[in-house]
């Protein structure tokens, strides 16, 4: 049990990181998670809990977050309209199945490995805020049918690999297809619901040693960790809606960017023993 100095200064950080997360998630439409999961995984392994399962913890813990988080951002942007409730009923049974998929594969990798997932993906996801153009098409409208019953199970089994709600595939996507940046972070919002909800009951169920989990840890929830980013993103995320409306976030993109391909090629780096 890590001493209880330590543990206040892992609750510090951890609001300070929830802090950050829900600016962050309010401001660039990205969600928290690309910054929770990886620290959650400095912070537990700082406590001593480096285990083979430990970034399912992260990703569980992560995910957890964004049911709240994404819930509370859908009904506000449905207050406003929008919300696209077409592309969310249409793409939603795809992106809960690609979770579900996700957490089975999940719950059966090393951490070591889905280090090296979160690295790998990071890094596009980096690249894509730093070089991205809003100019760029892959489409007029969103498609359907077979493409869209391909694409949407990938975004939902990626988005669990990754720890993450909707925002940081879902909002690309949709701007890629025409859709608009606000109504498209808007039903990226409710992606994170879709992909959040069933991941975390399958991550409920997932048995961890009691020897490498967290203290207060549900399946592969930590709910303290929870609790704490819980409470500092609502605090936090609607100073980040006020920060969009009130400057240009286009440079600050760049920055996150930068800062996102650092933390991606880090983890990245361990997984590859580097």
């Amino acid at each position: 049990m890590p001493d209880t100095s330590l543990l206040w200064q892992m609750l510090i950080l951890l609001m300070a990181i929830g802090g950050f997360a829900g600016v962050l998630a309010g401001l660039l439409g990205v969600g928290g998670g690309i910054v929770l999961v990886p620290a959650f995984f400095y912070a537990f392994k700082t406590l001593g809990y480096d285990g083979p399962q430990l970034m399912q913890i992260c990703l569980a813990t992560s995910l957890a977050t964004i049911i709240v988080t994404s819930v509370r951002s859908v009904i506000s942007h449905h207050a406003k309209g929008a919300v696209d409730w077409s592309i969310l009923r249409t793409w939603a049974p795809g992106i809960a199945v690609g979770a579900v998929l996700g957490v089975l594969v999940a719950s059966s990798l090393r951490s070591g490995v889905l280090q090296g997932v979160f690295g790998g993906v990071g890094i596009v996801i980096g690249l894509y805020l730093a070089l991205g153009r809003a100019e760029w098409r892959l489409g007029e409208e969103m498609p359907g049918g077979l493409t869209r019953a391909l694409m949407s199970p990938v975004v939902g089994f990626l988005s669990v690999l990754m720890g993450i709600g909707g925002g940081s595939f879902g909002v690309p996507l949709m701007s890629l297809y025409g859709l608009p940046i606000h109504r498209a972070v808007a039903t990226a919002a409710g992606f994170g619901v879709t992909i959040a909800v069933p991941s975390v009951i399958g991550f409920l169920f997932l048995t961890i040693a009691p020897e490498h989990r967290p203290p207060l840890t549900l399946g592969a929830v930590n709910l303290p960790a929870f609790a704490v980013i819980i409470t500092m993103t609502l605090l936090t995320a609607p100073l980040g809606v006020r920060l969009a409306h009130a400057m240009n976030p286009r440079p600050l993109r760049r920055v996150f960017a930068v800062f996102l391909l650092l933390v991606a090629g880090n983890m990245l780096r361990k997984a590859l023993g580097w």
